[in-house]
């Protein structure tokens, strides 16, 4: 399928997603539609296991809302679908790593939040923030709730309320990005990374993205019964068979995801 806003890429059992709207990537209603229909499309197929988001070019991942359609009726319709499209990638059954390249501001940086990984490029032009304050709005994809659960509430207030930006050793040591990596090796970092999550059992990596997601949305008691239905649902599949196996043969599981 040919896409205008996204170029879509397979390496082996990973998919590359890149933002191609370059040089600042907008996210307009048009991108979030072909992003839900790739994700639709990647969720079904086996052979991926894991999928990177970047941005085309070399200075921005995302500069978040395109600002130009904010008055138009296609403003309002990305608005909600951007909430929608971004908690799918949250809650996405395959782990989701944003390769942030250049800047990710406001809804770009939303974006690479909702991902599960974030490796950022070690460079003066790279940097994440939410500016919205100083545009007299507010973050409308999930900024101020998810912001706050990777950072804390104090470091959160900060950035929403003063529009701070951070760079990479910062973001860092907040534990806003997983990793930095030198510009040129961004994407090599990306890829190990996803190979890496791509050996791993599918139906339990599922389970615990499930877990997780739900569990900090309820109470420690509540999670524990989130937790302990998904382990009864695990110990059935043929994965955590070969994976016992595996470890008793001493040799490393090859697992399907059955």
């Amino acid at each position: 399928m040919a896409y205008e806003t996204l170029i879509v890429e397979r390496e082996e059992n990973i998919a590359i997603i890149t933002l191609n709207r370059p040089p600042a990537n907008p996210i307009n209603f048009t991108l979030l539609n072909e992003l839900e229909a790739v994700l639709n499309e990647f969720v079904k197929d086996k052979a991926i296991r894991a999928l990177i988001i970047t941005g085309a070019g070399d200075r921005s991942f995302s500069a978040g809302f395109d600002v130009k359609t904010g008055g138009t009726p296609e403003g309002p319709k990305a608005m909600d679908k951007g909430q929608v499209v971004f908690s799918q990638i949250e809650k996405y059954p395959k782990p989701v790593i944003a390769a942030i390249n250049g800047f990710a501001l406001g809804g770009g940086c939303e974006l690479s939040m909702a991902c599960h990984f974030r490796i950022i490029a070690d460079s003066e032009k790279v940097f994440m923030g939410q500016p919205e304050i100083n545009l007299g709005i507010i973050p409308g994809w999930g900024g101020t709730q998810r912001l706050p659960r990777l950072v804390g509430k104090t470091k959160a207030l900060e950035m929403l309320l003063l529009a701070t930006r951070v760079r990479a050793a910062e973001a860092l040591s907040i534990g806003l990005v997983t990793k930095v990596s030198k510009p040129e090796d961004l994407m090599k970092d990306a890829k190990e990374l996803a190979k890496a999550l791509a050996k791993k059992a599918p139906v339990a990596m599922q389970i615990i993205i499930d877990a997780v997601t739900r569990g900090l949305e309820t109470t420690t008691d509540e999670g524990i019964k989130i937790e302990v239905a998904g382990s009864q649902r695990v110990t059935k599949t043929k994965d955590a068979m070969e994976g016992m196996i595996a470890f008793i043969e001493k040799r490393e599981p090859v697992f399907t995801g059955e």
